[in-house]
């Protein structure tokens, strides 16, 4: 077993989302796995492919598909999954309140907010449960905004259901960590949201949690899975969306507030971001709101 203590991994959903959606369609040689948790939950589709499943204190190998919710801060190792012929891995990964906090709290939900304890303990689906909701996993991917959130209430609705279940950490010690690992991420995206209306230099964010740059990209891509310029953009983008939508400055005027020097560059990062030019986007939210 592994006795380090496991890396707290954040996770950023892309500009407009409140869940994080991947779909692997090989083998990817380059992500290296690791021991780690975040407070986000996540669930896995493997339709085709064998590999290692390392969940807490378990430990266990497939040999054709899988189907696991993991729930949050349970550490485990990064999926060593190695995809057979049209075989494909999803990944949905959201935190428990990501439809706000008391959403999953109403009768309605009380089955999938008794799914979300139990994935504490990582869960295992079996073959029934796999063939009802596989299809519905590999199409979410396709999904954007509203379609995506219900397809995956549908899964969870069916998950919360499922009778072939394997609780993966039952019998071991509850090994739930809690983020103690955290402090320098958090001290890097509080600069962010502080200082992200001008230029922060690498040299300045990588001393301020007593790094060298290179180590700083590597330990911030690491837990965040983007680069800290891609991240410092999306919340320049964020701002942008806020003050187009609120204000009547003009678009020149609204990328230089968030920080901006090069309007071109703004206005390719904000298609790039929102999926639309900034003129588009702000006569299509006047249109909304009269």
């Amino acid at each position: 077993m592994i006795h380090q203590k496991p890396t707290l991994e954040k996770i950023s959903p892309d500009f407009g989302s409140s869940i994080l959606v991947k779909k692997h369609t090989e083998f990817l040689k380059q992500i290296k796995a690791f021991w780690h948790f975040h407070p986000e939950i996540e669930l896995v589709y493997v339709n085709k492919g064998k590999g290692k499943r390392h969940i807490g204190n378990h430990l266990s190998y497939f040999n054709n598909s899988q189907l696991l919710l993991i729930g949050s801060n349970l550490p485990h190792n990064g999926f060593t999954d190695r995809l057979t012929t049209n075989g494909s891995e999803t990944l949905i990964q959201f935190t428990p309140e990501f439809l706000g906090k008391a959403f999953f709290d109403v009768p309605e939900m009380k089955p999938i907010s008794i799914l979300f304890e139990k994935a504490k303990k990582g869960i295992l689906f079996g073959v029934k449960t796999k063939q009802k909701v596989g299809l519905k996993i590999e199409k979410i991917s396709e999904k954007k905004g509203f379609k995506q959130i219900l397809i995956l209430l549908e899964i969870l609705h069916t998950l919360s259901k499922a009778e072939d279940y394997t609780l993966l950490n039952a019998d071991g010690f509850a090994f739930e960590a809690q983020p103690q690992d955290n402090e320098k991420i958090d001290v890097v995206f509080k600069h962010i949201n502080d200082n992200f209306t001008r230029h922060i230099a690498l040299e300045e964010i990588a001393d301020l949690v007593s790094m060298t740059v290179p180590a700083f990209c590597r330990f911030f891509k690491k837990t965040t899975s983007k680069t800290f310029t891609k991240l410092v953009n999306e919340y320049r983008v964020v701002h942008a969306t806020k003050l187009l939508s609120e204000s009547n400055i003009s678009i020149a005027d609204v990328s230089f507030e968030c920080g901006f020097n090069n309007f071109s560059h703004f206005n390719k990062l904000f298609k790039e971001f929102t999926g639309k030019p900034a003129s588009k986007y702000r006569s299509e939210m006047l249109n909304l709101i009269q």
